[in-house]
């Protein structure tokens, strides 16, 4: 019997708890172990559970229970996940998770810890929830070199944008039926500001370059100021908008790594992503693409993901499962600014002749597309790649012959 804890009995934990209890005989034979629930930690009082009696409120009884060989944090956030991750691996005991925030900044430290102590450090659950993902990423596509990793990384963002591509509802109403329906926080920051697709993007771009891609050296756009105008605009150039998380390896050794809305042709596998399914494609040199698709989200997928990470666990407790990245830094990223792709821009002046005359002395390749009810005075077009600073440089240039710019989107190539 090998005892275990789960830190943490919200959604996840809760969920992790009764996929362990109710599929006990299969796991065991799986694991080749019977797993037990030794502690629950939690700050709250649960005196209806069936599990009342494994409840803690104390971190110190997982702690020094030497007996306690694999640890399961389903907290969220840094603190105090981060203590007591590290301090449970430094006592020797493995550690899955389902953190995406904790990985993503403190990911690189506890993998060393994980190493230094002969322990594993797993998380499966936080960038794809229930999608299997970094195990196909480490083991499967191991004899690949990974050219470059991109994919639809948050349910409540690609929601809202299906509502508002297949229902022509706005932002703000698809928003409020997202929360309405549980698929948004009551303050959804996180995902339609981007931060969780950033913080998925950059684990999953450490995974594959082996180096520790921190958040803060992502540039991370959410979609807020997506207009159905911009869908329609899509449209008309034959696609949709997602919100797109996007990593590949340039030939300098850097990396071009990014979240923002992208425009992308109705062709590729990303587009029929809809409604809170998730899609994550990764190109293999030798693969070619390999797509990933489901629910990123869920109480139960990700705690199954959280529970084969515990089985893994169980199965390795004396000889480590390799998964590890070592510390990285800015230099490991091409500045957003110098970054290159084709963009879409929606503009707007006083007269369409003198708007079309100023766009076309700035971007002479621009190529015009219209969409129905569009106003005399607005014109978008896109334009082939043009490095980030010009495109600014020329949208500032198009402000002073006074033209505004309501709209500038990057098209994807995937």
């Amino acid at each position: 019997m090998v005892n275990v804890a789960v830190m943490g009995h919200g959604v996840v934990g809760s969920g992790v708890v009764e996929v362990l209890e109710n599929h006990r005989e299969s796991i065991a034979k799986r694991a080749k172990e019977e797993i037990n629930i030794r502690y629950i930690l939690d700050i709250r009082d649960f005196p209806d559970s069936p599990y009342a009696e494994k409840f803690t409120k104390s971190f110190d009884d997982i702690l020094n229970d030497s007996e306690v060989k694999v640890v399961a944090e389903v907290m969220g956030g840094l603190n105090p996940a981060y203590d007591f991750t590290k301090k449970c691996l430094l006592a020797g005991k493995s550690v899955v998770t389902s953190n995406k925030e904790l990985v993503a900044e403190k990911g690189a430290e506890l993998l060393q810890i994980a190493k230094d102590k002969n322990v594993n450090y797993l998380f499966e659950a936080s960038v794809g929830g229930g999608i299997p993902i970094i195990r196909p990423m480490s083991q499967c596509l191991a004899a690949n070199e990974v050219v470059e990793v991109a994919g639809i990384l948050n349910g409540t963002t690609n929601f809202i944008l299906t509502k508002m591509i297949k229902d022509n509802m706005s932002f703000e109403d698809a928003l409020k039926m997202a929360q309405e329906l549980g698929y948004a926080e009551r303050n959804p920051a996180a995902d339609v500001e981007g931060h969780d697709a950033c913080r998925k993007i950059a684990i999953l771009a450490s995974l594959a370059y082996g180096k520790h891609i921190y958040p803060n050296l992502v540039h991370t756009q959410g979609i807020t100021k997506i207009t159905l105008e911009d869908v329609a605009y899509a449209s008309s150039w034959g696609g949709v908008i997602k919100l797109i998380g996007q990593v590949k390896r340039l030939n300098d050794g850097r990396i071009d790594i990014t979240v923002e809305p992208m425009f992308i042709e109705a062709s590729s596998q990303l587009a029929g992503v809809d409604d809170v399914f998730n899609g994550i494609l990764v190109r293999g040199d030798a693969t070619g693409d390999v797509v990933f698709y489901g629910k990123g989200a869920g109480k139960l997928p990700t705690a199954s993901a959280v529970v084969a990470d515990i089985i893994d666990c169980v199965k390795h407790l004396k000889a480590r499962k390799y998964l590890y990245w070592s510390d990285g830094d800015e230099s490991l990223v091409k500045p957003y600014s110098e970054t290159e792709y084709p963009v879409y821009f929606r503009v707007e002046g006083k007269e369409r002749k003198t708007t079309l005359d100023a766009v076309l002395k700035l971007f002479p390749d621009a190529r015009i597309i219209v969409r129905a009810n569009a106003p005399e005075n607005e014109i978008a077009f896109v334009h082939g790649s043009m490095p980030v600073y010009k495109q600014e440089e020329a949208s500032d240039e198009l402000k002073q012959l006074g033209v505004t710019v309501k709209s500038k989107i990057r098209i994807s190539d995937l």
